[in-house]
């Protein structure tokens, strides 16, 4: 029969490793529809987004909208891989991640931001990744960091594709952009309501 003391060591090793195993658990959120939900989830998130508004200036529902249309917030989401017969084929994109960032901007992203250690799926860097890259936007092509639906086609064209107009004839681009600024829309007004709250839970918190 296990003694006292052994039975506590015992019970509380299987605590640590449950509590070691729940945070290398990534966490994915269910409710998509709601941002409040999605932080209240996971604060580090909301955390992580709030020091990207803080350093590039793009609205928290802007960025959150955007990476809604990506990824719905998984984060080794990639593009589906075509086949040929049973033959997996290579991939349409380099897209990866929570922001879907292909590998040229991802190291442009690195170099600019001297994030050199940044995973695209990792959700503080996937989230510093949008914000700068609307930010560039906003320097490069003069679109405000508030316009979801033109920051959306930017980021899915590129700037370059953007300012040529890719985007003009792509009548299911130009929904999936409407479908981001109402989410944006949506999430903003979500957000006023809960902002307080995650600050506190943010600001307040004693674990680091």
């Amino acid at each position: 029969m296990m003694s006292t003391s052994k039975a506590i060591k015992h019970c509380g090793f299987l605590i640590l490793i449950t509590l070691l195993l729940s945070a290398c658990a990534t966490y994915r959120p269910t409710a998509l529809h709601n941002v409040c939900a999605i932080f209240r989830g996971e604060t580090e998130w909301y955390e992580a987004a709030r020091d990207a508004n803080k350093r590039w200036g793009t609205p928290i529902w802007v960025m959150m909208a955007i990476m809604h249309q990506e990824s719905r917030f998984v984060d080794d989401a990639q593009p589906p891989r075509p086949w040929f017969l049973f033959i997996p084929l290579p991939r349409r994109s380099s897209a990866y991640g929570y922001a879907q960032a292909q590998d040229p901007a991802w190291k442009d992203y690195i170099r600019a931001s001297g994030n050199g250690g940044a995973d695209r799926d990792d959700f503080d860097d996937a989230i510093d990744f949008v914000g700068w890259y609307t930010h560039a936007t906003n320097r490069k092509l003069g679109i405000s960091k508030w316009d979801a639906y033109n920051q959306y086609l930017a980021y899915h064209e590129g700037r370059g594709g953007y300012r040529e107009g890719s985007w003009k004839k792509k009548v299911w681009l130009k929904q999936v952009a409407q479908k981001v600024k109402r989410k944006s829309a949506v999430y903003n007004q979500q957000l006023k309501a809960c902002k307080a709250e995650l600050d506190d839970a943010v600001d307040g918190s004693w674990f680091f």
